[in-house]
């Protein structure tokens, strides 16, 4: 089944050209050019991924990004022409799950569009699950639960979460999470972590001055606690 993608951005030649590749790489494209359109069009088309521009005019792109969330888990890549490092994370904390600086190719945004449909396919027909506590992860449906309770997460922070519950105890580096999830790690961007582990712990109602759960090593990254009477550090 092809995957459609909607694409987000004020800048019609932009749009234009992402379209052109995107549909080059086989995928169905549907596009909007402000914030109301694309709202609009999201509640319409259901798009498998959103690739959205953060500068737009109308409703802006982070209140864009606030109602998808409120609406749906779709996966999300933002693309923003700023380079100060808080605007981005601003973005993956309202849960983008994963975004491009401009000027960028628009044949590594067609691979980064790749890598997180990749990651939100189904899994396999007998599901794995992990149980780490009271949180249970089942891989093959993709769901999480604390204590019996749904807990939603973004594509992003459900594959981060699986990372660290696969291997209780065990200190991963931000590059290391980095590289189990999107496939390959991008220099520079290892406080993205930081932005999805603040989401996480969000999510799973942990403390961040007292983590029950997802616990910081300092200087090095961050492990997923061990159960009662193992040896977490």
């Amino acid at each position: 089944m092809t995957a459609k993608i909607l694409v987000v951005d004020d800048e019609r030649k932009m749009v234009k050209l992402v379209r052109t590749y995107l549909e080059g790489a086989g995928f169905k494209v549907v596009v909007a050019y402000d914030g109301q359109e694309a709202l609009a069009v999201f509640r319409h088309e259901q798009p498998d991924l959103i690739v959205l521009d953060l500068m737009l005019p109308e409703i802006d792109g982070l209140d864009v990004a606030r109602a998808i969330r409120r609406a749906s888990d779709v996966p999300l890549i933002m693309l923003t022409a700023r380079a100060e490092e808080a605007d981005r994370l601003i973005g993956l904390e309202l849960g983008a799950d994963d975004y491009v600086v401009k000027p960028f190719s628009p044949r590594e945004l067609v691979a980064r569009v790749r890598a997180v449909l990749r990651r939100v396919e189904v899994g396999p027909a007998q599901p794995q699950v992990i149980t780490a506590g009271d949180l249970t992860l089942d891989l093959g449906r993709r769901e999480a639960r604390l204590a019996g309770r749904p807990v939603e997460l973004t594509t992003a922070q459900f594959d981060l979460l699986t990372v660290l519950t696969q291997r209780p105890g065990q200190v991963f580096s931000r590059m290391q999470l980095l590289d189990a999830v999107q496939g390959e790690a991008f220099a520079g961007y290892e406080r993205t972590v930081d932005a999805h582990i603040k989401n996480l712990r969000r999510a799973l109602g942990d403390d961040p001055r007292q983590p029950r759960y997802i616990l910081t090593v300092r200087g090095i990254g961050y492990k997923f606690a061990e159960p009662e009477g193992g040896h977490a550090g």
